[in-house]
């Protein structure tokens, strides 16, 4: 699997329309058939900025989905609203498949 975890900050004016801007780029990657999930959040700190979290099966699939049209267009959607450049983690994890249960915490009845 490869794990990614990429920090963007925007520009004050793009802060409120950030998920708009990103929907085509998000909804076409997660619709990838090696996409195991391409999540976004927003920083409670700095309203400024947002965390993506994706990850693909392989490399297989990471590579066709830097390819595909939809990435580079999400690409120059993005360039004109971000305020520097994004911080990226990314990391390839063998034999793993996504999401586990965190064996520390369950919910109380």
């Amino acid at each position: 699997m490869i794990f990614i975890a990429v920090r963007f900050t925007v520009r004050p004016e793009y802060a409120d329309e950030w998920l708009s801007l990103v929907g085509p780029f998000t909804e076409a990657t997660r619709a990838e058939p090696g996409n195991l999930f391409f999540d976004w959040s927003r920083s409670v700190d700095n309203p400024r900025m947002f965390t993506l979290l994706e990850a693909f099966a392989d490399d297989t699939a990471g590579a066709a989905h830097v390819e595909s049209a939809h990435f580079k267009a999400g690409l120059e959607a993005m360039s004109a609203a971000i305020a520097e450049t994004p911080q990226i983690i990314n990391v390839n994890i063998p034999d793993q498949q996504g999401w586990g249960a965190m064996a520390e915490l369950t919910p109380k009845p």
